[in-house]
C-alpha cells in the first residue's frame, strides 16, 4: 500500500509539473495596448460564442442521447458509431471538411449563402465549428448519464400516472443531472479549447486558442502569458468542480 501511494504521488507530481511553466523566467509579460485589445476581444468572443454553442449542444444533444440510451442494442450501437465519427476525426481534417461541406462549392453552402449565412470567418462559423467538435462528447457522456438511471424508477413513475415527459422531467433528468453536467463540462472544454478546426473555419473573429497562436507568433512567450492564464481559468474550473462534486455525491449516496 505504501509503495502504491508513493507511485501515485510520483505520477501526480509528473502530471502536474507542466503547470510550473507559468512561473518560467521569460521576462516581463507584455500587456501594452497592442496585446491587451485583441486579447480581451478574444476572451469576449470565446466566452460569448461558446455559451451559445453549449446551449445548442444541450438542446440538440440531450433528447438525442436519451433516445439512444433507451433504444435497442443494435440501434444503439449504430447511433453511437455515428456519433463517434465526429469525436475521432482529427481537428485539422475536420476543419477542412467543414469548410468544403458548407462552402460555396456544395449545394448546402450555396443555399446558406443565398439566405445570408456566412459559413467562413464569422460568428456563425465559429459557433457551428464548436458545436460540431463538442456535441459528440456531450452525447456520449449524456448516454452514460441516462444509463445510470434505474429503469425500475422510471417504470414505477409511469405506473403512478406520469406520462413520458413527466417521467423524464421528474425522475430521469434529476437523477442524470450530475452526469449531464459532467458531459456538458467536457463539451465546454472541448469547444472552448478547439484550435485546429476553428483555425480553418473561423480565423476571424479570433477566439482565445487562435489569439494565443497569434500572440505567440507576433510577440513570443511574453505576449502569450496573460491570455494563457485567462484561458486556463475559464477552461479548467468547471469540469474540475463538476468532477469533484460528482465524486463526493457518489461516495455520500
Amino acid at each position: 500500500m505504501k509503495f502504491g501511494r508513493l507511485a501515485a504521488l510520483a505520477f501526480a507530481v509528473a502530471l502536474l509539473y507542466p503547470l510550473v511553466g507559468v512561473f518560467a523566467p521569460i521576462g516581463p509579460w507584455r500587456w501594452d495596448r497592442d496585446v491587451m485589445e485583441p486579447t480581451l476581444a478574444s476572451v469576449r468572443v470565446s466566452l460569448g460564442l461558446t455559451v451559445i454553442a453549449m446551449a445548442i449542444v444541450v438542446a440538440i444533444g440531450t433528447p438525442i442521447a436519451y433516445y439512444v440510451a433507451r433504444a435497442s442494442v443494435k440501434e444503439r450501437v449504430a447511433w453511437q458509431a455515428i456519433v463517434l465519427l465526429s469525436v475521432l476525426l482529427p481537428s485539422l481534417a475536420l476543419g477542412l471538411l467543414l469548410v468544403l461541406a458548407f462552402g460555396r462549392l456544395m449545394p448546402v453552402g450555396q443555399w446558406l449563402a443565398r439566405i445570408g449565412v456566412d459559413t467562413s470567418n464569422s460568428p456563425t462559423s465559429l459557433v457551428g465549428s464548436e458545436v460540431y467538435v463538442s456535441i459528440g462528447y456531450y452525447v456520449l457522456g449524456a448516454i452514460a448519464a441516462f444509463d445510470a438511471v434505474p429503469r425500475t424508477l422510471e417504470r414505477h413513475a409511469a405506473l403512478l400516472g406520469e406520462g413520458a415527459f413527466g417521467v423524464f422531467k421528474r425522475v430521469t433528468l434529476p437523477l442524470a443531472g450530475t452526469g449531464l453536467a459532467a458531459a456538458l463540462s467536457l463539451a465546454w472544454v472541448r469547444a472552448l479549447g478547439e484550435f485546429g478546426a476553428v483555425l480553418v473555419t473561423s480565423y476571424y473573429p479570433a477566439g482565445m486558442p487562435v489569439q494565443l497562436w497569434v500572440n505567440l507568433q507576433t510577440y513570443g512567450l511574453a505576449g502569450v502569458m496573460p491570455l494563457l492564464i485567462v484561458f486556463m481559468l475559464t477552461a479548467l474550473p468547471l469540469p474540475w468542480l463538476v468532477h469533484v462534486f460528482a465524486q463526493r455525491r457518489q461516495h455520500h449516496a
